[in-house]
């Protein structure tokens, strides 16, 4: 886009510039001094407008030119994204994820590489936005869709022949308009879709207190609220490496250096179960971790999201992983005190309600213009300060998400790891997410999860009176309950992400080991109707069930089940 010339910095607070005279529209990206530092307008004030830089202001200073793009921050999107390390504004970084230095103006997509296109559509052709122009592998397990883009329609007036092109070589027209295999989007805006559809089939993390108990429909959105140490960050890197979704995309947003390096370095070694290749084929990273400008942290978000919709738009199925949106407010709250805007609860600007609303919204399932149908599922890390779940960004994000995976610090504490409390998760996408399992003919899915909630639930006030009387006190049945609920929190809630066989689980085992617990429940409650007391049960040993996640393969249901078979012949020992 063509800069034009504008007037000079009057005043520079920090990261936020003051400049008279600039022919620029809210949100308008803007480039600063002499090093044309990035910018993007946030006040505009008669002829004064106020910009947030997003980069190390430190040698700026008033006099210093100003130039208006005469549009918003814009992200570059095209084939070359998957697999690449950027910033917050999408710029491409190092595979170690270097910083840039101050003024380093990278491309995103790799100009000179050159991309095999087959040609999709005819001269002749009516297209609308979303057409489908060609196709390109983009990586192995990827196909890459050149869609017209959004606002563009009309008869194909030229299109190229099979063959390589850059991302900047034209390969199309389109009603008078020239497109390449790259286009670029306002990142605050949200890509528009013909219809919103019900989200009802699941997205499988391999975790199975997530799948069995708290599922996430595609196109939903979850949030995970935990404090410091509880986990949060092992368990969006595992859904990144495990889940079902087509492309990941990974914004590590505020968060520390080396939870990114990590993800980084072991991303690219890790086999994607589906396919067999890398799973870093099917992954954006974008990291504005906190030894970045904290300016880029607040864009982030909005980059990630329309990086997601754009793979959306070509029918996959993307999850968005946000690590975390408390940092992401952080910044909020930091733009906001720079800019003397009257602060609301605990200094957070009276708009964070609106920004994460805004936010969680363009989660959804959707059918493009053409027919395609893609979705774009949103999971954003809550890291409240002091572990005080009821200030303002968890509040928030509990009214605007379908699912709450709440961290809790005392099973962290205990190694139960993922610590997500039973207590105070929850989801509303469980009843639809249940009726869709009916219609794959696994009726047994809700039941299974009712009566596993109802367990855990009663030996949670079993548990409080027997810390008061001791458990030798209680009636037979509440013995027995305090027993399977212990098989059901270490056999099926626990999962290491260390172990081979345990890091992930398949739908199959997940039922197979829930279906265990629950079997072995009932029978010890038929052994007490028929006279067996609760000590001569509390005696055998039932320790499979919690080495049966361990020592069995990741989809081996069958394995799973021979050890219920196993473990039900033990308890029918004792009539």
């Amino acid at each position: 886009m063509e800069l034009k010339p504008g007037p000079a910095v009057v005043r520079v607070n920090g990261p936020v510039v003051e400049a008279e005279g600039v022919e620029a529209a809210m949100l308008d990206f803007v480039e600063v001094g002499p090093k044309r530092l990035p910018g993007e307008v946030i006040a505009l004030s008669g002829d004064r407008a106020t910009v947030q830089v997003y980069e190390y202001t430190g040698g700026l200073r008033p006099g210093d030119p100003i130039r208006s793009s005469g549009g918003p921050l814009s992200a570059e999107l095209g084939p070359g994204l998957l697999g690449g390390v950027f910033d917050g504004m999408l710029r491409r970084l190092t595979a170690a994820g270097d910083l840039l230095a101050s003024g380093t103006r990278p491309g995103t997509l790799p100009s000179d590489r050159r991309w095999p296109f087959s040609p999709a559509a005819e001269v002749g052709d009516e297209l609308a936005a979303a057409g489908l122009l060609g196709i390109l592998p983009e990586t192995e397990t990827i196909e890459h869709r050149v869609l017209v883009p959004p606002g563009i329609s009309g008869r194909v007036e030229s299109i190229a022949p099979a063959g390589e092109y850059t991302v900047d070589e034209p390969v199309a027209v389109v009603g008078g308009h020239e497109l390449s295999l790259a286009q670029r989007w306002p990142v605050r805006q949200p890509r528009p879709f013909a219809a919103r559809l019900p989200t009802e089939p699941p997205i499988r993390t391999g975790q199975r207190v997530l799948d069995l108990f708290y599922p996430v429909a595609r196109g939903s959105s979850a949030g995970v609220p935990g404090g410091f140490g509880t986990g949060k960050t092992v368990l969006l890197q595992q859904i990144a490496k495990w889940c079902d979704a087509d492309v990941i995309v990974y914004v590590g947003c505020g968060e520390r250096g080396n939870e990114m390096a990590d993800v980084l370095g072991e991303l690219p070694r890790l086999e994607d179960p589906r396919t067999g290749r890398s799973l870093l084929e099917r992954t954006v990273l974008i990291a504005n971790v906190s030894n970045m400008p904290v300016m880029a942290r607040e864009a982030s978000i909005h980059t990630g999201v329309t990086v997601a919709e754009y793979y959306r738009d070509m029918g996959h199925d993307v999850v968005l992983i946000a690590d975390s949106t408390s940092r992401w407010a952080e910044a909020l709250r930091e733009v906001a005190s720079r800019t003397d805007e009257l602060p609301a609860e605990e200094g957070y600007p009276a708009g964070l309600a609106s920004a994460l609303a805004s936010f969680y919204e363009r989660a959804g399932r959707v059918r493009m213009p053409g027919g395609t149908e893609g979705s774009v599922t949103i999971v954003g890390a809550v890291s409240p300060p002091g572990g005080d779940l009821a200030e303002p960004v968890s509040a928030h994000t509990r009214r605007f998400v379908r699912c709450v995976w709440s961290l809790d610090r005392d099973l962290a504490y205990a190694r139960h790891y993922p610590a997500v409390s039973w207590r105070d998760s929850s989801s509303r996408d469980a009843e639809a997410v249940g009726s869709w399992h009916a219609l794959q003919g696994d009726w047994a899915w809700r039941e299974r999860r009712t009566a596993a909630l109802r367990l855990l639930a009663e030996a949670d006030r079993i548990e409080s009176v027997a810390q008061l009387v001791g458990a030798g006190s209680l009636p037979d049945d509440e013995r027995v309950v305090l027993v399977t609920a212990r098989l059901l929190r270490e056999a099926v809630l626990q999962q290491s992400s260390l172990s081979e066989n345990d890091a992930y689980c398949a739908p199959g085992k997940q039922a197979a080991l829930l279906q265990l617990v629950l079997d072995l429940h009932e029978r010890c409650l038929e052994l007490l109707r028929s006279g067996v007391t609760a000590a001569a049960i509390e005696e055998v040993d039932l320790s499979d069930a919690i080495r049966a996640r361990d020592q069995t393969r990741p989809d081996d249901a069958a394995e799973v089940d021979g050890v219920r078979r196993r473990l039900l012949a033990r308890l029918g020992g004792l009539r």
